[in-house]
Parts: C-alpha cells; sequence; structure tokens
C-alpha cells in the first residue's frame, strides 16, 4: 500500500487540520494553565472579557469538533485510494485497524504522562469502531449525519428559547476542576492523570458522531470536488448557528451577562451542542481558500499550514510535552494567566508551523507519521489483526 503523495494532496483537508491544532493548542492551554475545564477566568478583567467572548465562540466549541470531522474526512479518504489502487477491503481494514490501536496506545501515554485532556485514545477507540461497523455501510448509513444535523438545530432552536426565558444571576461559569494541572509535582500530576484520562477519554467517544459527519462529507467529496454555492451556504449557515449558540456562553464568560445556576446549565449545553456547526463553517472556509488557491502557486504560509497538517500526530504530541514544561509549578511554572496562555499555545503553533515546513522543505514526514505507518503497515506479524 501507498500513501496519497503530496503534490496529489487535496488542499483544503490539510489546511483545516493544521488549523485546528491552532484552536486545539488555544483550547487545551486556557485549561491546563487556568486550571479548569474548558478553561476559562471566573473573574475576567479589561482586555480578558471579549477575549473569552471570541474564545468560547469561535475556539472552545469548535476545536474537538473541527478535529473528528478530519479524522472521518480522512479515514474515508485513505479507504476510497486503496481501493482505487485495487487493495481489498481486508486489507485496508487491518490497516486502518491497526493504525487506530496504534494511535489508543499513544493516547495513554499522552494522557498519563503529559495531559490527561489527550483525545489520541478516543480517536484510536472510535477509528476502531468506525472502521468495524460503519466505514464500508451503503448510502443509507451515510444519511444519518445529516438527519442528525437537522436534530442538532431544532435542539438548538429548544434551548435557545428555553434560555431566553431563563432568568438572569449571579452563577459561576460552568467548569471542572483540573485537578492534575494543578499538582504540585510530577508524580502527583500522573496519580491524578491516571484516573482523569480514562474519564475524559469515555467522555469524548460521543465524538464519533463528528467523524460520521465527517465521513459523510468525504463521500460527498465536498472538498476534492467543491462546489461555490454549497460552501458559501454551509459557510454563513454553520457560523451563523455556531455564534447563535455560543455567543451567551461567551458572554457569560466575559462577564456580560449573567445567569442564575439552572440556566447556567442549559448555556453550556448550547455553546457545546453549536460547536458542529462552527466546525462545518471552518471546513467550508478551507474548502473556498483550496478553490481560491486551485493550481496555483502557494505561498509560504499555505504551504507551511497545510504542511503541519500532513504531520498532525507528531505537532499534537509536541503541543502535550511543551504544555508539561510551560504550565506546571513544578515546570517553569507559567500557569495562572489567560494571556500568557494565549501567548504559549500561539507560539508552540507557530513553532509547529514553522518546523512543518522546513520538514516539508527536506521531505521528512514527521516522527509520529514515520513510526505510526511503520506499526500500521507492518504486514511481517499479525499485530493486534
Amino acid at each position: 500500500m501507498t500513501s496519497t503523495p503530496i503534490g496529489e494532496r487535496v488542499l483544503a483537508p490539510d489546511l483545516a487540520r493544521g488549523f485546528a491544532l491552532l484552536l486545539v493548542a488555544l483550547a487545551h492551554t486556557a485549561s491546563i494553565f487556568l486550571g479548569n475545564t474548558p478553561g476559562v477566568d471566573q473573574t475576567p478583567e479589561g482586555l480578558e472579557r471579549p477575549y473569552f467572548v471570541v474564545l468560547f465562540v469561535l475556539v472552545h466549541a469548535c476545536a474537538l469538533p473541527l478535529f473528528g470531522m478530519m479524522l472521518g474526512y480522512g479515514m474515508v479518504q485513505f479507504a476510497d485510494r486503496q481501493e482505487a489502487l485495487g487493495q481489498p477491503w481486508p486489507r485496508t481494514r487491518g490497516i486502518l485497524l491497526r493504525r487506530h490501536a496504534w494511535l489508543l496506545v499513544f493516547g495513554a501515554v499522552d494522557g498519563v504522562l503529559f495531559f490527561s485532556g489527550d483525545v489520541l485514545g478516543a480517536y484510536g477507540v472510535i477509528g476502531m469502531v468506525f472502521t468495524l461497523l460503519l466505514l464500508k455501510r451503503g448510502k443509507g448509513f451515510y444519511r444519518i449525519p445529516v438527519l442528525y444535523l437537522g436534530f442538532g438545530v431544532c435542539y438548538l432552536a429548544v434551548l435557545m428559547y428555553l434560555v431566553l426565558t431563563g432568568s438572569s444571576g449571579s452563577a459561576p461559569v460552568p467548569s471542572v476542576e483540573g485537578t492534575s494541572s494543578l499538582a504540585p509535582t510530577l508524580g502527583d500530576a500522573v496519580r491524578e492523570r491516571l484516573v482523569e484520562w480514562p474519564m475524559s477519554t469515555a467522555v469524548l467517544l460521543s465524538s464519533i458522531l463528528f467523524v460520521w459527519v465527517g465521513a459523510w462529507a468525504a463521500k460527498k467529496r465536498v472538498l476534492e470536488e467543491p462546489n461555490r454555492k454549497l460552501l458559501l451556504f454551509s459557510l454563513f449557515g454553520g457560523f451563523g448557528v455556531a455564534i447563535a449558540g455560543a455567543l451567551p456562553m461567551g458572554l457569560f464568560a466575559g462577564d456580560y451577562a449573567g445567569f442564575d445556576e439552572e440556566t447556567a446549565g442549559l448555556v453550556k449545553l448550547m455553546y457545546e451542542g453549536a460547536g458542529l456547526f462552527g466546525a462545518i463553517g471552518y471546513i467550508s472556509l478551507f474548502g473556498l481558500i483550496g478553490m481560491a488557491v486551485g493550481g496555483k502557486r502557494r505561498g509560504v504560509v499555505v504551504t507551511a499550514i497545510s504542511a503541519l497538517g500532513q504531520r498532525t500526530l507528531s505537532a499534537f504530541l509536541f503541543q502535550s510535552v511543551a504544555w508539561l514544561i510551560l504550565a506546571p509549578p513544578f515546570m517553569l511554572g507559567l500557569s495562572g494567566s489567560t494571556f500568557v496562555a494565549a501567548a504559549c499555545g500561539l507560539g508552540v503553533w507557530l513553532l509547529t508551523v514553522v518546523v512543518a515546513y522546513v520538514m516539508h522543505c527536506r521531505a521528512y514526514r514527521g516522527p509520529a507519521e514515520i513510526l505510526v505507518r511503520k506499526l500500521a503497515y507492518r504486514s511481517g506479524g499479525r499485530w493486534f489483526w
């Protein structure tokens, strides 16, 4: 089996993956540096207030769905390419199963040693389940994500009504304390993560719905054969629903609005449900960028971000190591400040963009990608399957 040559890759998915890593970095640093999930300061001041509005509307809610959709999109791309090359489905299935089994292993190491909010473990499980049960299903199964999106709009409309008819108050922004982020020693942090990571992974398994939507989009080849009108509709429709659903939570986090405890819970549910539509907006945006660039000579910025998107696993793992060095009190101890968290997130992402561009220029895939490829494509023994 062969992977897609760099020159034949569709630009938009790689751009989306590279940009998704920025959203992940900003979301994770807010959580780790501020010691809670989703990552909020309960008493924001000055410029922190508008920053939290933007963070909750365009970052926190969208990062996970965007990452999940691109996982599903990539799985369909891979399976379709192998089928076009004449590879039998059992062999392709084995590659995908081994790849995602090793992703689970990588996630367990990352989640316990570095960051309990790791998503790789959950995506490893989801990838195996999706490969076995859904990937090769007929068209009927791929209509379900469309129904899910319709249900999502109705769900958000009901929540919006309940929030608008709810009561104001002084309840805190709903968040969960990140015990491992606040641990005084590395040993204490690891012990906390041994409990936190499995729980976080179990919760993240619901992301299979995001993966399913991404797989449906890949089946429709929305980025390989883009339709400008459809992408524009998805761009404005997706961001429109996302902003409407997440804005109350953003205003809440920025201390522009207050709610009682019951309404605060509904606001959080509405913001979480709106994230998928924001992810659809982002994917549509990069689909339009891909159309605009087309066969033109790509600039350094576009090339560098797409190169990062081709090395997502290496970059994600590097981020986790960076957070362990930068945030905890037993390391550099930079946690506690909203804008220090944001600066670290942006700075680490920019560093990975530069490194990915250098790797691209030297035709080097990335260490984690090379390792997973060797493990997944190994045919000399029956590993896992």
